[in-house]
């Protein structure tokens, strides 16, 4: 509504939005105080409720202000306003106890690092908060890892048993003080405290330290190369001396944690910028309230001699900086920078009990730092990096998760999407948001697949959801799957299945909030498709209510089926029977093969054809696999996406060494370049004219579809190898061809936006997640095509990963609920 200037009026304001626990109350408070305005703020279950009564210009203002300059920590989704009668009885502003319903639909904050004005306190030693490890206020701290039930208040929290001294109740009272109403407010005097166990000592008791002597005892153990358990916001790290080699590789060893990359966390920003480079985009999202492990390209003048088993073979390296009061202080104390892995056996969830990590890790860790502020909801540490001067979200988790995203009509159901097998999240939509959770992991294990129960309970829990409508993927095996069917047939609720591939298109759809037909690419692992093959190659028309497929790579078997993911020499294998004889394949440079005799090979080849224990997938992410295998890079996988970071790591020395001539003409370059290519040589696709500089007719829309074929890629990268006369030459060789797959692949997207040049572009799924070829076929989109790069819709908070695959079950769902109300 609009406010009438020019008499005294009165009006409720209705706030929907991340508003509860970041000093939201307070904020409203000084506003209309100093606006001479008298009323009430308080939160409910939808948000929060303000009513003002004065002059209606000091309301205007206050209005305008709550629009333009909210709380650091706050995000209004919907301010309602509406007309009351006048309450004569109002003398004064004040804050009222919140109040409860049976319809939430307040959004969560998530938890967030500690801010400046704490730290300087904590800094300060004529401060009550000195040296306290758990100093907080409203614009920073813990919130979802510590809440119990909605609203957002004290005794609905991890902090309930911990009763406020003078001092701090007196802070949480005054509404103009920045800890008014900060639920997690506590001092020395009467909040939560540090304690040490000594896993190497025979006894299980705790050690009587003080919290100065613990962190003392913490540097002394860490410059001893000890490996140490420290209890952060949603759940214990794993640390030790990032620039100590031999406590590094000791904690790899006893995580049994053989390559995958190690966090660091810097000591501060001047620390960071001595290990990686950044861009103004990156720094900005590695200080900010969220700080997540953060992506960044390794230095390669590294000042201060980190331990090269970090992040081994790769040119990348995840840092964060400390976002809790005891991470400064540990950091503060021992200046230099640390490992900092999440606390969890290989494969389960983080860890947030002492307990549990001592019966669990005590064989991994030789001590335990934890604290008596339970944790509540465990949340791992989110992980991003830059694409394109955008953030692109990999693990969603502390900082950003809940992650609520504004529905444009209000639901009339509870939805709950329960995500995919891997990367696992849910989401739950009702209301006029959809809520999707912190990252929950691969449903492998019985402790996931507890955790995966235990999410979900805790949202029904704090937003007394019911679900009227499950959405699972369509894969029958997955167990996600497999507990929707169960549970829609015990509650006799529908059940809708969502293709895997189609779900990631539509995550970025309800990300932009996007409704007409894309232009999708949706490259990744696996999936099962609709004939029942494992997809990851798929380029498709798509829209909320449907897809049509317009290309994909040819399929290919996966020899042994899961197997060949574990031994990628398998797919390797396949693609090579296509071109080659055993005989042929025997003599090839492959490090995997030569390991295996020919007896190995020659039974692998009967199972190929004969489609003996064969899966058929046409997934770019096992292409990836089989190059790395092919070109020396891997022999076994060791974790997910190693051969993609090896590949990438590779074609950068190749843009560094500038080995690679004349990259950018790639996409026109004729067959007889001798560069790999899928487009530009006839023989590697079916039907359809190559796409060259000379094509002027491609504006027409063609109903077939394209295959593009991986099994010709390969032929030509062996060729290329064996081509290769000396083995001095051989190291550049492997850097150009890495190159030159990646632009490969960037030539699909190129060809097909060519084909289909009205449409908006969406990239997604995991193989997406490479930096290089993101940025790459953006790059080739543009400069050849003259192709606006705002056309490609950005994934924003979203992970374009399988993390992002229930934000798309539940975008379905929503559209197709819209359609039908629409319809009736």
């Amino acid at each position: 509504m609009t406010i009438h200037s020019g008499y005294r009026q009165q009006v409720r304001l209705n706030i929907n939005g991340i508003v509860q626990g970041v000093g939201f109350r307070p904020f409203v408070y000084r506003l209309a105080t100093q606006s001479n305005l008298v009323g009430s703020v308080l939160n409910n279950q939808q948000g929060v409720c303000i009513h003002l009564q004065g002059l209606n210009t000091d309301i205007n203002k206050v209005v305008h202000q709550l629009k333009v300059n909210p709380p650091p920590l706050a995000r209004i989704d919907k301010l309602l306003i509406k007309e009351e009668a006048i309450d004569s009885s109002l003398q004064h502003f004040v804050i009222e106890t919140s109040t409860s319903s049976d319809d939430a639909v307040v959004s969560i904050s998530a938890d967030k690092s500690v801010c400046g004005d704490c730290l300087l306190e904590m800094r300060d030693p004529k401060n009550r908060h000195y040296q306290y490890p758990f100093t907080n206020c409203t614009n920073c701290g813990p919130r979802y890892s510590i809440i119990n039930n909605l609203p957002y208040d004290r005794i609905n929290t991890s902090m309930a048993n911990f009763v406020m001294c003078d001092e701090c109740a007196y802070a949480y009272n005054d509404p103009l003080n920045r800890r008014y109403h900060a639920q997690p407010v506590s001092c020395p005097k009467c909040g939560p405290q540090l304690n040490y166990i000594d896993c190497t000592a025979n006894s299980n008791s705790f050690s009587a330290l003080t919290n100065q002597q613990i962190i003392s005892k913490i540097v002394s153990e860490l410059n001893n190369g000890k490996v140490i358990a420290i209890k952060g916001l949603g759940g214990f790290h794993i640390i030790c001396d990032a620039t100590n080699d031999i406590a590094v590789k000791r904690l790899r060893q006893r995580k049994h944690r053989k390559a995958k990359p190690l966090a660091v966390m810097a000591t501060d920003l001047p620390n960071a910028r001595q290990m990686v480079e950044g861009t103004n985009k990156e720094w900005q999202i590695l200080s900010s309230a969220e700080n997540p492990i953060t992506l960044m390209k390794k230095r390669s003048d590294m000042e201060n001699n980190l331990s090269p088993a970090l992040a081994p073979d790769i040119d990348t390296l995840g840092i964060f900086l400390p976002y809790t009061p005891l991470h400064h202080l540990l950091v503060e104390a021992f200046r230099k920078p640390l490992v900092a892995t999440s606390a969890n056996i290989s494969g389960l969830p983080i860890i947030t009990d002492g307990n549990e990590i001592k019966q669990k890790l005590g064989e991994v860790v030789d001590g335990i730092v934890d604290h008596n502020r339970p944790i509540v909801n465990a949340c791992d540490d989110s992980v991003v990096q830059v694409i394109d001067d955008k953030i692109q979200v990999i693990r969603l988790a502390r900082g950003y998760a809940p992650l609520s995203i504004p529905l444009s009509n209000k639901l009339q159901h509870h939805l709950l999407a329960v995500g995919a097998q891997q990367k696992n999240t849910q989401c739950f939509a009702f209301n006029e948001n959809a809520f999707v959770s912190p990252h929950i992991g691969d449903l492998h294990n019985l402790e996931t697949n507890q955790y995966f129960e235990q999410t979900i309970n805790t949202f029904r829990r704090l937003y007394q959801f019911t679900p009227e409508q499950i959405i699972a993927d369509k894969h029958p095996k997955y167990t996600s799957s497999q507990w929707a069917k169960s549970q829609a047939n015990e509650q006799k609720l529908p059940l809708a299945n969502v293709q895997h591939h189609y779900a990631h298109v539509l995550s970025v759809l309800a990300a932009n909030n996007y409704h007409k037909q894309v232009l999708a690419f949706s490259f990744d692992g696996t999936g099962l498709g609709d004939d029942n093959q494992l997809w990851g190659s798929e380029c498709m028309l798509a829209d909320a209510h449907n897809f049509e497929v317009k290309a994909h790579f040819r399929s290919f078997k996966l020899i042994g089926g899961e197997q060949a993911i574990k031994q990628p020499v398998r797919i390797l294998l396949a693609l090579l029977f296509d071109t080659m004889s055993v005989d042929e394949i025997m003599t090839l440079p492959i490090n995997a093969i030569q390991q295996m005799d020919k007896s190995t090979v020659n039974n692998l080849h009967n199972m190929w054809l004969n489609n003996s224990a064969c899966i058929e997938c046409r997934s770019v992410g096992r292409i990836f696999d089989a190059v790395a295998v092919a070109l020396n890079l891997i022999i076994e996988n060791d974790f997910e996406a190693q051969a993609g970071m090896l590949i990438s790591t590779h074609a950068n020395m190749a843009i560094e060494t500038e080995l690679y001539n004349d990259a950018n003409n790639l996409i026109s370059a004729p067959s007889t370049s001798g560069k790999l290519s899928i487009i530009s040589n006839e023989d590697l696709i079916n039907d359809v004219t190559p796409l060259t500089s000379t094509n002027t007719n491609t504006n027409i829309e063609t109903k077939s579809i394209q295959i593009f074929e991986p099994s010709q890629l390969i032929y030509q990268l062996i060729t290329r190898l064996k081509n290769t006369k000396s083995s001095n030459d051989l190291p550049g060789v492997t850097n150009q061809l890495c190159l030159e797959f990646i632009e490969s692949l960037s030539q699909v997207v190129c060809y097909m936006a060519k084909l289909y040049p009205s449409y908006k572009l969406i990239l997604c799924g995991g193989v997406f997640q490479n930096k290089l070829l993101y940025e790459m076929t953006l790059q080739h989109l543009n400069r050849h095509f003259n192709y606006s790069l705002d056309k490609v819709l950005p994934s924003k908070l979203v992970p374009i990963n399988d993390a992002g695959i229930s934000l798309g079950q539940i975008w379905y769902a929503y559209q197709q609920l819209n359609k039908s109300q629409t319809q009736h």
